[in-house]
């Protein structure tokens, strides 16, 4: 009779193998790199994915400054943050995030609202690693070089 039976197979975290991703975000498009990351981190590109558990893989992301954004999200896009006081609402377009201190924020925020929020949520956000320019100190884990712009002809600007 076990022949006959389905059963669905979920993943321990001792069971799970993580691979590194190596992604050089230059002349992506911002959403649509967000998603890719996003699915990555989760692990639903895996068949063991398992929704409970951490299954993802760690991903490096260079050249984040480099991001593009289509139409007109680059001046018109407004992102809110509260300062937790009255009337403490403050509002900043991606343009101005993206000339800033942290430029990597514009690429990081967008992935981290595509992740489910609470603890396994942090825990993922671990995973992501974000630099602005082309250096990262993560070598020694030989990430895999993933071409999202290979993906589909409409991830990258002006191809």
């Amino acid at each position: 009779m076990k022949a006959l039976m389905k059963t669905t197979k979920s993943v321990k975290p001792a069971e799970v193998e993580k691979k590194w991703y190596l992604i050089d975000a230059e002349g992506l498009v911002v959403g649509r790199t967000a998603v890719i990351i996003a699915n990555l981190l989760r692990g639903k590109h895996k068949t063991s994915f398992t929704p409970h558990v951490d299954c993802g893989d760690n991903v490096i992301v260079i050249n984040a400054e480099k991001v593009k954004f289509t139409g007109k999200k680059l001046t018109d896009k407004v992102y809110y943050k509260h300062t937790g006081y009255a009337g403490g609402i403050k509002a900043i377009t991606p343009d101005k995030v993206l000339e800033g201190r942290f430029p990597e924020r514009v690429l990081e925020k967008a992935v981290e609202r595509m992740i489910p929020r609470g603890p396994l949520g942090r825990q993922q956000m671990r995973n992501l690693r974000i630099y602005a320019g082309s250096e990262h100190p993560h070598d020694g884990q030989n990430p895999e070089v993933l071409d999202v712009a290979a993906l589909s002809r409409k991830n990258k600007v002006g191809a």
